[in-house]
């Protein structure tokens, strides 16, 4: 996997691409959103610029000049990772250009996009708090949450964190789980493996990512973070100094979303993302895609 960028160039580059404004409502002919984004010619997809692997700016990529996606909007070529394939293929399904607006995770959870972005395709779980705002797809992939500690922290066990301060990202199911607030986490209790250890302090941070990047850059209020199995691995791959807990805390449905609120009718459009993702799955292409970016394949459900 290609290594982490550094936070400094990471924010100096996401600043420049701000939440894009093309996405689905617009002034179009169109009754749906589908007919919408066939007729502009692109799909405008909101991700995460700091979540490698799943997604992540390419600094070696340049926008092309042909390109229809909106000026503040990134492009195939300034993106990369797993779900940035995904939405890749999503446009490729629907014969159009997929481009990226980066708006805040919390943004993007909270439903009501103003029609600023078409669908999120950024690993985000399903959740019943969730599903009351946003439209899913069926899932894409299946990933653990797990947690990882800083490496000199000593602390060997889920247990050792009673007590501590522990990041998350801000609106993740990481701090909903780190919380206690089983109504946010939204997972049936069959999903959920581990209970949090008793007076544990959360540190919120705008994304996951950015609590094990704290750590690697010294920061010392907090001990741990809780993300993704996957993204866990790219830290340490990526040699920062932390260490996963052995085991599970719940497991995730990943999928894409849609806003309930948007002004064009979404339906068609969900389901023919359906078609395609259900067509990666029989085909092999989403194995194909999570053994490149996570050396394993993580795309079928946990109990088959």
């Amino acid at each position: 996997m290609k290594k982490l960028l550094t936070l400094a160039s990471l924010l100096v580059m996401a600043s420049l691409v701000l939440a894009a404004c093309g996405g689905g409502g617009g002034a179009s002919s169109a009754s749906d959103l589908l007919g919408a984004i066939q007729e502009r010619g692109y799909i405008l997809v909101s991700t995460d610029p700091n979540y490698e692997p799943q997604s992540f700016l390419n600094t070696e990529g340049s926008r092309p000049s042909d390109t229809k996606c909106p000026s503040d909007a990134l492009t195939t070529a300034e993106m990369q990772g797993f779900d940035v394939d995904v939405a890749i293929a999503i446009g490729d399904g629907l014969g159009v250009e997929t481009c990226f607006a980066t708006p805040s995770w919390d943004a993007i959870t909270a439903g009501n996009w103003a029609d600023k972005w078409d669908v999120s395709v950024g690993s985000m779980t399903v959740t019943t708090a969730r599903q009351k705002i946003l439209d899913f797809s069926v899932p894409y992939y299946y990933t653990p949450a797990v947690v990882a500690v800083s490496a000199d922290s000593g602390i060997t066990s889920l247990d050792g964190l009673s007590g501590q301060a522990v990041c998350a990202g801000t609106a993740t199911t990481y701090e909903y789980w780190l919380n206690n607030d089983k109504e946010g986490l939204g997972l049936p209790d069959s999903s959920i493996y581990a209970t949090v250890p008793a007076d544990v302090t959360v540190v919120p941070l705008e994304t996951d990512q950015e609590c094990a990047q704290a750590i690697a850059a010294g920061r010392t209020d907090f001990v741990a973070y809780v993300t993704s199995d996957t993204v866990v691995d790219a830290n340490i791959a990526a040699g920062m100094p932390v260490v996963k807990l052995d085991g599970a805390v719940y497991s995730e449905d990943l999928a894409a979303a849609f806003d309930k609120s948007s002004t064009l009718e979404t339906t068609s459009l969900r389901a023919k993302v359906d078609e395609i993702i259900s067509g990666m799955h029989e085909d092999g292409t989403l194995s194909e895609l999570s053994n490149e970016w996570f050396g394993m394949d993580i795309t079928a459900a946990p109990n088959q």
